[in-house]
């Protein structure tokens, strides 16, 4: 199925599992080994509010070209039944645009693209 099809919340479905390997192989490359210290590294990535702050770069740095703006909106604007507890509302509507950015990119295999905005995440 095409990329462009899906919806918001299924683009950031598989954006978030994609983020979360790419932050684990991350966290590993850099020599963590213990569970506690590689769960501790990766979730201070995963969160909302490291997220919402990797997309701002993002925007800030005017980095996105307008179609993937577009899909981090569609992300962003998708009709959300609950949210986690202890995250603002903006945050986590943010983050799951960014999920969805990367879902589109790793769905429409634009992994060179993918990877460049994870790099960037992860700095």
């Amino acid at each position: 199925m095409d990329a462009n099809l899906y919806n918001g919340l299924c683009l950031a479905y598989i954006g978030d599992a994609i983020y979360e390997i790419y932050v684990r192989k991350h966290a590993l490359d850099l020599g963590l080994t213990k569970v506690n210290d590689l769960h501790q590294f990766v979730t201070s990535f995963t969160n909302a509010n490291a997220q919402s702050k990797s997309l701002h770069t993002f925007l800030e740095q005017n980095l996105l070209s307008e179609e993937e703006l577009a899909i981090f909106k569609r992300g962003r604007n998708s009709h959300i039944h609950t949210k986690r507890k202890n995250v603002d509302l903006s945050l986590y509507l943010d983050s799951t645009g960014f999920e969805a950015l990367l879902g589109y990119l790793y769905l429409k295999g634009r992994i060179s693209r993918l990877e460049e905005l994870i790099n960037i995440s992860l700095q």
